[in-house]
């Protein structure tokens, strides 16, 4: 029996000049914009050519890409250690595609498709099983597919959040800082149509919570906010900066709970854009947490999660 393991994410640029692929697949995508088709093309072109400067500058700062790709390498190395499958990208917008990874899997009797992103959105988690649900038509591809779509309650992922919490903490005392969950913000409107994301990310906050309290780790107070917001529309709130300008303490920690993979959002937007702002409110501590990435804990979450749909294959 051959089984495989695809860990699906949004991807991110392997160089410079895969900027401008990210973006323009990223906003092509119809669960991110949600016109007709030809009209959908043009406004991705558009955002596309608007955002390629920034955006190559920022991933410039980065060393000239993602480090997303890195980062997901080092989590298969340590999962392909323990387990009876093998283990692959299979990323959205930016190679290695789902078409790209199957490619070499035409001889698997069973694939299981988990993604990175711990909390349902139709613009992640099913675009990207739509995604490779179409690869699969398309290459006959006859394996059996299991698919998961959330897990932000799981006991390991919660615990990694708690370990990588500590780990920025360090030696100092919970006390003397808040606590803020900064997640991906989506548009409002996606929300108001049902998608599940940011009621997964409240429920996933609870559990960080409780956990942190059993953990010893009393933080002056723990919130919630979003960042990333792009464009005219509304977008969920309470947005980061606004968050940062309420807080009454001026040390701070930030917990990217919506990525299990650092990637620009957290080591340029948040270590770098975000830090100018705490820095032009006086705040004395800014300090950002690592993701999940590759720790124990995160490894034992996607091997367990791993066990647990083979049970059920």
């Amino acid at each position: 029996m051959k089984r495989a393991i695809l860990l699906m994410n949004m991807g991110g640029p392997n160089n410079l000049d895969e900027v401008e692929v990210f973006l323009n697949n990223m906003f092509n995508d119809k669960h991110i914009i949600s016109a007709p088709k030809p009209l959908r093309m043009l406004i991705a072109k558009l955002i596309t050519w608007k955002r390629k400067g920034e955006a190559k500058s920022n991933y410039a700062a980065l060393g000239g890409r993602s480090p997303l790709v890195d980062y997901t390498k080092k989590l298969i190395s340590k999962l392909e250690t323990g387990i009876d499958a093998t283990v692959h990208m299979a990323m959205r917008y930016t190679p290695p595609y789902s078409s790209d990874t199957l490619q070499g899997l035409k001889d698997v009797d069973e694939i299981y498709a988990i993604p990175l992103y711990p909390h349902y959105s139709s613009t992640t988690t099913l675009s990207s099983i739509e995604d490779l649900e179409e690869s699969i038509r398309k290459q006959g591809i006859k394996a059996k597919v299991k698919t998961l779509e959330s897990y932000y309650q799981h006991p390991d992922y919660i615990a990694a959040t708690v370990e990588r919490i500590r780990e920025t903490l360090g030696t100092d005392n919970a006390e003397e800082f808040e606590l803020v969950f900064s997640a991906h913000g989506l548009p409002q409107k996606i929300i108001d149509r049902g998608d599940a994301y940011q009621r997964h990310i409240k429920y996933n906050v609870y559990h960080a919570r409780k956990a942190l309290l059993q953990a010893g780790l009393n933080f002056h107070k723990t919130h919630l906010a979003y960042q990333s917001r792009l464009g005219p529309l509304e977008w969920i709130r309470p947005y980061l900066d606004d968050k940062l300008k309420s807080l009454k303490k001026k040390k701070v920690i930030i917990y990217p709970i919506a990525f299990t993979i650092d990637n620009s959002e957290t080591e340029f937007e948040l270590e770098v854009e975000y830090r100018e702002i705490a820095e032009e409110l006086g705040f004395e501590e800014y300090r950002v947490s690592k993701a999940p990435n590759d720790h124990p804990s995160f490894v034992k979450c996607i091997a367990n999660m791993y066990e647990s749909m083979k049970e059920t294959a």
